[in-house]
């Protein structure tokens, strides 16, 4: 590595128009990666870079040398990248000058640069994980909270630092653990309010919804969906899961078969990636909560990352529009 400063996301993203044609160097991780053909019949990568504050999206074309270098690098992959500040639709997309991959060697002899580039959960996971047990602790049917106990005993520690998504939302270390204890706490505050939803169901249900991530995504810088992630998805893991530590903790087939329901439905649609639709109470408690939690959670990525010099963030694509960032009065 040269001695050239090297920018964060979030100081590349204080650049304005003003600035267009300004060199820069940043150490980064190739967050996503996709292969596209233009109208023209022209190869091109669109490549989402990033650090532990937040990413951008920028176009690599065939033609360029850092085409194959990327392609090659693949998701996962660290590199220096040398850029020129642009912009396309009022967005940060720079154009790449230089690509350098940036061996594990490398990386290993400078832990300060790891640590620059995986974003990890605001808040501290050994406090996560001892709430985590505690919300498993506090179901009062036994076969419900052994057959929990055995999915996290399967599952081991990967749990514990697995992100909840590759870039939708939680999309960081730690990232699932914080969203299912997020979930456990709104459930615990609002289930009085329900009384016609089982609560040990419910809590249960909240605790194993996402374990099918554990396996559907790898990595260790950036993460990307595995073998396993593409061919069967987080849904039918989870629920395979579940029902093994079920069968084996001899929960009975009622209370089984209702807690792989919430499991194949808690993604709400179809289309989102649910088995089924939410048709027992706990189904739609769990599926509702969980949609809260996913967009608060990347409301509160966004607010995190602001520098607090603009209105607004860049359009989100899982809410659908930018968000307001100042407080209100200010």
């Amino acid at each position: 590595m040269t001695d050239s400063p090297l920018l964060t996301v979030q100081e590349l993203k204080q650049y304005s128009e003003s600035d267009h044609g300004r060199i820069f160097t940043s150490l980064l991780v190739v967050k996503r990666l996709t292969a596209k053909t233009a109208s023209n019949g022209n190869p091109f990568l669109s490549a989402e870079l990033g650090d532990r504050g937040g990413s951008f999206s920028c176009t690599i074309f065939g033609d360029s040398p850092a085409f194959e270098l990327l392609k090659s690098t693949g998701e996962g992959g660290v590199v220096r990248f040398e850029g020129k500040v642009e912009f396309y639709q009022d967005r940060f997309s720079p154009r790449t000058v230089r690509l350098t991959v940036i061996s594990e060697d490398e990386l290993t002899a400078q832990p300060d640069a790891i640590r620059n580039l995986v974003e990890v959960a605001p808040e501290d996971p050994e406090v996560l994980w001892s709430e985590f047990n505690d919300f498993i602790d506090g179901i009062k049917h036994d076969e419900l909270r052994m057959t929990v106990r055995t999915v996290f005993e399967e599952i081991g520690e990967t749990f514990r630092w697995s992100p909840a998504a590759v870039a939708m939302h939680h999309a960081y270390r730690h990232g699932l653990l914080e969203h299912t204890v997020h979930m456990a706490r709104v459930a615990h505050a609002i289930l009085p309010l329900y009384q016609e939803v089982d609560s040990d169901l419910a809590m249960a249900g909240i605790l194993v919804h996402d374990t099918g991530k554990t396996i559907e995504y790898e990595g260790t810088l950036a993460s990307k969906r595995s073998r396993h992630g593409i061919l069967q998805g987080h849904v039918v893991l989870g629920y395979q899961l579940v029902r093994k530590a079920g069968l084996k903790a001899k929960l009975d087939s009622d209370h089984l078969e209702r807690l792989e329901h919430i499991v194949l439905s808690h993604q709400g649609e179809p289309a989102w990636g649910a088995a089924i639709y939410a048709a027992t109470p706990e189904a739609v408690f769990v599926s509702m909560v969980d949609n809260l939690d996913a967009k608060m959670g990347m409301v509160q990525r966004l607010l995190r990352q602001s520098d607090g010099t603009a209105d607004f963030s860049e359009r989100h694509f899982g809410l659908n529009s930018q968000l307001l960032l100042p407080k209100p009065g200010q």
